[in-house]
């Protein structure tokens, strides 16, 4: 069953069309890889499923129930957690505060807060020490985000990600500017919360897309041209002349 739709989604910016009618299913459960040339539209369509841009027209159905036009504030709530091409995080916060902070803003109820001890939110301390163990970073959750390596603040936006407790993740690029060896673990992770979680995904490394997606989708200058297994994309023709023949990969 789909757990996120998109249908005939499009964004203008004045005379440039961004994203251009793409109609998406992505299955509950599975890895699915959004891929293109720089400039296919592919993170105007992760703006568009978080509420950070609104359609220009169409709709996005998440969980059967339609949140087309949904801000980006209450986009968390619902289940749905996104990483960003560029890391994101609070540098002279300690990794555990960082983890902390998501994992209390998408709780139930901020009721409370100007009352209580931090220490006294003992369900959300939880969330957020799981958050950390799962990419690998527990040992290092009293740390400070900016004494960590490249790879490490990776992990720590994957691991806010998670403190979201979502239903679908939103990867765009998380193994940007990362080191062979910094690439793999980051690779490891994203399978080991493969099939705990609906994950969609956007790379540029061709062989990270075809070694963990169930399914990839593929976008040229906004539109949707192509979509299948890894296998059946890497045969199809018109994704070859995209990659070759138009915008640089």
């Amino acid at each position: 069953m789909e757990i996120l739709e998109t249908k005939n989604l499009t964004k203008a910016f004045g005379a440039l069309t961004a994203v251009n009618a793409v109609s998406l299913a992505i299955e509950a459960g599975s890895l699915h890889s959004i891929i293109g040339p720089n400039g296919a539209g592919k993170t105007t369509l992760f703006n568009l499923l978080t509420g950070t841009f609104q359609p220009t027209s169409g709709r996005i159905i998440f969980d059967q129930k339609e949140i087309t036009g949904t801000p980006a504030s209450r986009i968390a709530h619902l289940g749905l957690a996104r990483s960003y091409q560029r890391t994101t995080v609070f540098p002279a916060f300690s990794l555990f505060d960082n983890v902390w902070v998501a994992a209390f803003a998408t709780g139930k109820s901020w009721k409370g807060l100007l009352y209580r001890e931090i220490d006294s939110y003992s369900e959300v301390a939880e969330r957020a020490n799981l958050a950390l163990r799962d990419v690998g970073l527990e040992d290092k959750s009293k740390q400070l985000a900016r004494e960590i390596s490249h790879g490490e603040q990776r992990q720590l936006e994957l691991a806010i990600a998670l403190a979201a407790a979502p239903r679908v993740l939103l990867l765009d690029e998380p193994a940007a500017g990362l080191s062979p060896e910094e690439t793999r673990k980051m690779v490891a992770l994203v399978r080991a919360l493969k099939g705990r979680y609906t994950i969609v995904l956007i790379e540029h490394k061709m062989d990270i897309i075809m070694s963990v997606s169930d399914r990839i989708s593929v976008m040229h200058f906004g539109s949707l041209i192509a979509e299948g297994t890894p296998a059946e994309i890497q045969k199809n023709p018109e994704v070859r002349r995209a990659y070759l023949g138009g915008v640089a990969a």
